[in-house]
């Protein structure tokens, strides 16, 4: 169980933070109604449901790895996801570990944002709408699969994943 590469942890706390101050700034441009107000609207808009997709990914990595899940990490901080989980080398109960800290994620930052965000404030209001679209996509993408897996499916194969599953018998 490897530590994640300090490049992806700085990476992502670089967007967070550059999230959070793009979400104050387009706030407080907003209020002053200055002509910024839109450009900073659309930063906030799509950095604060990439926060949240990141929030997302980093729960499913705490995930597997309180379950002693193999995961492989990327070779560079340019890449998509944060990790791939080895299908070859876990079981169902590390997959569905790494897939439930996933989830707990996201619903806890859906409770932040819907806590926090404000639709008066056009950033605010892009960041809602794209978090609700980001939900959907894991209810569509990830949560039937975590369901089949759960009764009794084989593990996941796909961009997610590395290494041959187990063979079924």
């Amino acid at each position: 169980m490897k530590a994640p590469p300090p490049a992806l942890i700085v990476r992502d706390l670089a967007l967070i933070a550059l999230a959070l101050f793009a979400w104050r700034l387009g706030r407080a441009l907003q209020d002053a109604a200055s002509a910024w107000t839109w450009p900073a609207a659309i930063a906030t808009g799509l950095l604060i449901p990439l926060a949240g997709f990141l929030v997302h990914e980093w729960g499913h990595l705490l995930g597997a790895l309180a379950a002693r899940a193999r995961v492989e990490y990327p070779p560079t901080p340019l890449a998509v996801f944060l990790f791939k989980f080895d299908v070859g080398r876990n079981d169902r109960r590390q997959f569905l570990a790494m897939a439930n800290g996933g989830f707990a994620a996201s619903l806890l930052f859906v409770a932040l944002a819907l806590a926090l965000l404000r639709v008066r404030y056009h950033g605010d209001a892009i960041a809602l709408a794209l978090t609700a679209l980001g939900v959907v996509a894991t209810f569509v993408l990830e949560v039937p699969e975590s369901l089949r897996v759960r009764r009794g499916g084989p593990l996941p194969t796909g961009a997610a994943f590395v290494g041959a599953p187990p063979p079924r018998y």
